[in-house]
């Protein structure tokens, strides 16, 4: 067995070997990237996307990051597609075959076949001498020098380039459609990652309690308030215009700096400028004020600046917003 330091070095001569793999990208990368993008926008139809073994595994990647980004696509194994799949492939369909040397068996029998229905082929192909090459309209050249494993055999950095060219298409396309945070959000619904793209303030507070005092309230119905409502603070206002509001924290410096509470007000101790945040806003904003301030409650308001409630550091992460 390896020595920990000697695994470590494994490890870093892996990343070498494929940041310089993505690296030579840079420099491969033609005009041939901008017509694909193209072809793939102004498609009528889906994105058909193909190919075998390693290859097939990162065409399915690339399918999902498409379909999640505004760009319907489907994959289609190679060796299936000639035993009766191909039937997948529509008119107005365009073809993306995947694969490393562009001569294996299943791909020599697929292309001839696509060629024939006229549906556009572009490659994302790792010999730009090979007959994939050679037949596709479209050629992106994903050559990589070696792969990462010491027998340069195992698809490494090779499955890495390729992996990278069809994020950089996805990518491009999702720019070209200026598909925002919403569209994104409509496609990712389920999860974190889809409440931090969909659920809002007002998804949340409502669930919490409205603590409120006047400017003139006593420290002992302050503390009752507070208390009573559980959730750290209370608002001190006439209902809806904020005048400012006092927290534990708040209390506790009271405490700390006043011998006597008699004739103390709650507008004797409040923070004048609460941090708030809108009911419409995405709750993953109130999360990232709430962060940079470390605070753990805000103040909800309408767009007039209304006050509306609570929402706590607390409902945030029981939601799973973090």
């Amino acid at each position: 067995m390896k020595t920990d330091n000697e695994l470590k070095d494994i490890a870093n001569q892996v990343f070498s070997c494929e940041k310089k793999a993505i690296a030579n990208m840079e420099k491969q990368l033609d005009n041939n990237f901008p017509e694909a993008v193209k072809t793939l926008f102004f498609g009528k139809g889906r994105v058909i996307v193909t190919g075998i073994g390693k290859s097939a595994n990162i065409a399915n990647k690339i399918v999902s990051t498409l379909n999640s980004t505004g760009t319907p696509a489907i994959f289609m194994h190679a060796a299936d597609a000639i035993h009766g799949d191909l039937g997948i492939i529509q008119p107005d369909d365009v073809v993306i075959c995947i694969s490393k040397s562009g001569n294996t068996p299943e791909i020599k029998v697929l292309i001839p076949l696509i060629k024939n229905t006229g549906n556009t082929l572009i490659a994302i192909v790792g010999n730009t001498e090979s007959y994939l090459a050679a037949q596709a309209d479209i050629v992106l050249n994903t050559t990589v020098e070696c792969e990462a494993d010491p027998n340069n055999l195992a698809p490494t950095s090779s499955t890495t380039a390729q992996l990278v060219m069809g994020d950089a298409l996805a990518v491009a396309l999702l720019e070209c459609r200026r598909f925002s945070a919403n569209d994104f959000a409509k496609y990712h619904p389920g999860g974190a990652l889809g409440k931090q793209l969909y659920m809002r303030v007002s998804d949340i507070y409502k669930n919490n309690e409205r603590p409120l005092v006047l400017p003139e309230a006593s420290i002992s119905d302050t503390i009752i308030e507070m208390t009573s409502k559980r959730l750290g603070c209370t608002v001190v206002g006439d209902g809806e215009k904020i005048a400012g509001i006092i927290t534990d924290g708040d209390l506790r410096r009271m405490l700390k700096s006043n011998a006597s509470l008699e004739g103390l007000k709650a507008a004797d101790i409040m923070s004048a400028t609460p941090k708030t945040v809108c009911d419409s806003d995405f709750a993953a904003k109130a999360l990232s004020v709430m962060r940079a301030n470390a605070i753990t409650q805000l103040v909800v308001t309408n767009a007039d600046g209304c006050y509306l409630g609570i929402v706590h550091l607390h409902d945030l992460l029981r939601e799973g917003i973090f």
